[in-house]
């Protein structure tokens, strides 16, 4: 794997090795291996308090590990200055926040500030246009993004990831796409919509990892699922042969069953009644 050449390897995309992020006396991260090859959706799976969103936080710069190393597009991504992160991945927190009062085009438009000198305008704007147009948020460009709701909100970012990767391969070099819990405000339509979405920009060359909580999506929009439990890593591979019944009654403590659909994907079942039990029996 090695390059020859310190800080390099041959791979494209996003890769970490043996991360590890100690809080105080809380160990957030294990020793976790992980990659966002081009062409695929990777999905991390896992509880609450399983180190998701710590681990989307290295991944993506915003949090330095104790152990470990993040390579992006082949070199260190400490390497890369924050402009240059900016041009190769997109990022799309939990929460999403607005320090002022944006329009909705506004925050799209943010996401190719990091191209204003390789682009151009006409290009631009067509890549905010078609983001918003793909994310059904043209409607309200023009609304003062404190009127909408938050589900609004949520697309309109991811919008504004979308078009900050817009042409998902430049240069040689891979475009990755972060996003964490990216459907968690979205009506039915739209959680299908987004990870729909996310999915074809994978297909036309992106890396693509996100952080999803419903088993069923991840089993129907990725190629590959990583199951955190306890900041570690328990599975990784085809969505089929991690979503085992075993598993899921071992790390989210549910009865489940496991169905295949006619497309080949799997889904989970999980009976309300069971649910319930599970949580029952871990009262005092």
């Amino acid at each position: 794997m090695s390059a020859g050449k310190p800080g390099l390897i041959r791979l494209l995309g996003l890769l970490g090795r043996d991360l590890s992020v100690v809080v105080g006396r809380r160990h957030l991260l294990g020793h976790v291996d992980i990659e966002a090859t081009p062409g695929l959706l990777t999905a991390v799976v896992g509880p609450n308090g399983a180190g998701k969103s710590t681990l989307l936080k290295v991944l993506s710069g915003d949090l330095a590990p104790q152990s470990g190393v993040v390579f992006l597009n082949g070199q260190m991504l400490s390497a890369w200055s924050a402009e240059e992160r900016a041009l190769q991945r997109a990022v799309l927190p939990q929460t999403p926040e607005l320090a002022f009062a944006f329009r909705a085009w506004d925050v799209v438009e943010l996401g190719r500030h990091p191209h204003r000198c390789r682009s151009t305008r006409e290009r631009d704007h067509t890549a905010v246009s078609k983001a918003m147009c793909l994310t059904e948020t043209f409607d309200f460009a023009r609304q003062d993004c404190s009127t909408l709701s938050g589900g609004e909100l949520h697309r309109t970012h991811f919008a504004r990831a979308l078009a900050q990767i817009w042409e998902p391969r430049v240069g040689g070099l891979a475009r990755v796409l972060l996003l964490d819990e990216p459907t968690a405000s979205l009506d039915l339509f739209h959680q299908h919509a987004i990870l729909g979405r996310a999915a074809q920009m994978a297909r036309a060359g992106a890396a693509v990892l996100t952080v999803l909580h419903d088993l069923n999506l991840a089993a129907a929009y990725a190629d590959r699922l990583v199951v955190l439990a306890a900041g570690s890593v328990d599975a990784a591979g085809p969505p089929a042969e991690v979503l085992t019944r075993e598993r899921i009654e071992r790390i989210w403590r549910v009865s489940a069953k496991i169905a295949t659909n006619e497309d080949g994907t799997v889904r989970v079942q999980v009976s309300r009644s069971e649910a319930g039990r599970a949580l029952l029996r871990d009262l005092p």
